[in-house]
């Protein structure tokens, strides 16, 4: 038995005790089923006993996953309408704060203004399974369409909670491979958000060869559900497309012979953590563990979606407003309505005249109201110390990709000893570091709306763009 198993089995059987005590006597089911939830909670609440209160948990985390979606919706409203701060200590906290700023005055305005309701989050994940449960409850949360202040407090109070409970310390790193029990397996098929795994057969390409690594995290209490997970292509150079990694008929070489290592999926498994980053630290244990195994890895590069772009550029061509689209550019963005356009060669190189400087604009000018890029794959990345290396046209044609991005794809390069000054330039002073390659495209832009050509001297675009990182395909 393992040492998980061993420890719920043993919080199972102290919360089993642990009800027969709290509701005794042959009546005891009838008797539990006449408390209310709100009345449970107060009782978790003020609980003191260890049994009592983990039955007390595991009933009212078990009346909750009974509860249909408009019962669950009124149980999260419960939570912030009942167990918010206690106003009169919260008020009284703040007046004594007020007349003694001392670190006891601001110890007690910490306790009376943290709501009740993160001391009886606290106290359900006692329950057998209560993380998991409690990560499915914030999941229901989150595909609620109420967006008022309550909902945002209570979110807060999960997102608050979570980040300490699954914070790095808490993690463990593991090797996916084809030797990996079948029900987690399962799940990396199930939950592989970039490049759709159609079965087992496709799964056992990504994971059985030589040159294939795939990692993911874990967490104690939820010891068979991966967090997030990364799938690693060890090359001899860096793609521009998927199909240079994921053709069946690709050239397979062993791992010594790589000089390259390839992100090419990040998927975080669990919506009820959305938000809790996992994976910049999933990055980096990855490359520190396979430079240990793999010492010839130089270089270390993402080959990732941009699933913002083409939402932007549609917004840009609706708008008379932006100028930075020339008229002779918005004719030839028209190709893009129809899905045949990279069928069509002469189509094709005229968008690509147009649409990788467009994308170097997307990266290196616009940004959120905030001030980070617009591109959440692209604020991951750069976030973490990455460098946008190249931009990549027409590197993934499945109609998830050309509906995203019309096909677009991206190198980030993860340089070790460049990616403090990368994060900080972007932190601190809002930069994308990018390659030479790329910050090219950008003045390309600039030279086809003063009536320029759209070219560098006589080098096509593809070339211009590609030959930052060199190498054909493999």
């Amino acid at each position: 038995m393992s040492e998980a198993s061993f420890f719920t089995d043993m919080l199972q059987s102290i919360t089993d005790r642990g009800r027969q005590l709290l509701f005794s006597g042959a009546r005891a089911p009838q008797v539990a089923a006449k408390v209310d939830l709100q009345t449970l909670c107060e009782m978790l609440l003020s609980s003191r006993g260890e049994a009592s209160g983990m039955a007390l948990a595991a009933e009212i985390l078990d009346r909750w996953g009974a509860l249909e979606s408009e019962g669950a919706q009124k149980f999260l409203l419960m939570l912030h309408e009942k167990f918010g701060p206690d106003t009169t200590k919260l008020d009284q906290a703040i007046d004594k704060y007020r007349a003694d700023k001392s670190s006891a005055a601001i110890i007690a305005l910490h306790q009376a203004a943290e709501p009740r309701r993160q001391e009886l989050l606290r106290r359900l994940n006692h329950a057998p399974n209560g993380t998991a449960k409690l990560v499915r409850m914030r999941q229901q949360l989150l595909a609620s369409k109420d967006q008022s202040a309550g909902y945002h407090a209570l979110d807060a109070d999960f997102t608050h909670l979570f980040g300490s409970w699954f914070n790095r310390g808490f993690l463990t790193l593991r090797p996916i491979d084809w030797t990996t029990p079948a029900y987690i397996l399962e799940k990396i098929i199930k939950y592989e958000a970039v490049h759709e795994i159609a079965g087992w057969e496709e799964l056992r390409r990504r994971l059985a060869p030589a040159d294939r690594r795939c990692f993911a995290f874990f967490h104690p209490r939820l010891a068979d559900e991966p967090l997030v997970f990364v799938e690693v292509a060890l090359t001899r150079s860096v793609p521009r497309a998927i199909g240079d990694v994921l053709d069946e008929g690709r050239e397979q070489i062993n791992a010594d012979e790589a000089t390259t290592a390839v992100f090419y999926s990040i998927s975080n498994c669990q919506e009820g953590l959305r938000g809790i980053s996992f994976g910049n630290f999933l990055i980096k244990q990855v490359v520190e563990d396979l430079r240990r195994d793999l010492p010839g890895l130089k270089n270390f590069v993402t080959l990732s979606p941009v699933p913002g772009f083409a939402r932007w550029l549609a917004k840009a061509r609706a708008s008379a407003a932006d100028r930075f689209l020339s008229e002779a550019a918005r004719e030839t963005l028209m190709s893009l309505d129809d899905p045949n356009w990279p069928d069509n060669e002469k189509t094709a190189i005229a968008v690509e005249r147009v649409l990788l400087p467009l994308a170097a604009r997307y990266f290196l000018v616009e940004r959120t109201p905030d001030g980070r890029p617009v591109d959440p794959v692209a604020r991951f990345h750069l976030g973490n110390g990455a460098r946008l290396e190249r931009l990549n046209f027409l590197g993934d044609r499945s109609s998830k990709a050309m509906q995203q991005a019309h096909g677009l794809m991206v190198n980030y390069l993860y340089k070790l000893d460049d990616i403090v000054a990368n994060h900080e330039a972007l932190a601190q002073r809002g930069e994308v570091i990018a390659s030479p390659a790329v910050k090219s495209l950008l003045n390309q832009n600039d030279e086809s709306r003063s009536g320029g050509n759209g070219q560098q001297g006589s080098r096509p675009f593809a070339q211009i763009v590609n030959s930052t990182l060199g190498g054909g395909r493999k």
